[in-house]
């Protein structure tokens, strides 16, 4: 996905970058809220990297919006991050 992302004009470039947003897809949130180990993907369950890699083949292909799935992410994250009360 790296070399993908000059030329989709993506957000990111980074191998972990694209790690944060498909998994927070997969998980519907932030990913280490559902996922306890790190490495994510040697503790993360197979129906959770089964989607993440779908999601992430969809970009590749351009049928997902990457761009989107991003911003999805981190506001997930900032809402997260936020002051409960």
């Amino acid at each position: 996905m790296p070399a993908l992302a000059a030329a989709r004009e993506w957000p990111v470039n980074a191998d972990h970058c694209f790690q944060r947003i498909l998994l927070d897809a997969a998980c519907e949130g932030v990913w280490y809220d559902r996922i306890a180990g790190r490495p994510a993907y040697a503790f993360a369950p197979t129906d959770l990297l089964t989607a993440a890699v779908a999601l992430g083949e969809a970009a590749a292909v351009g049928t997902a919006d990457l761009p989107a799935l991003n911003a999805r992410s981190l506001a997930w994250r900032r809402a997260r991050s936020q002051p409960k009360g």
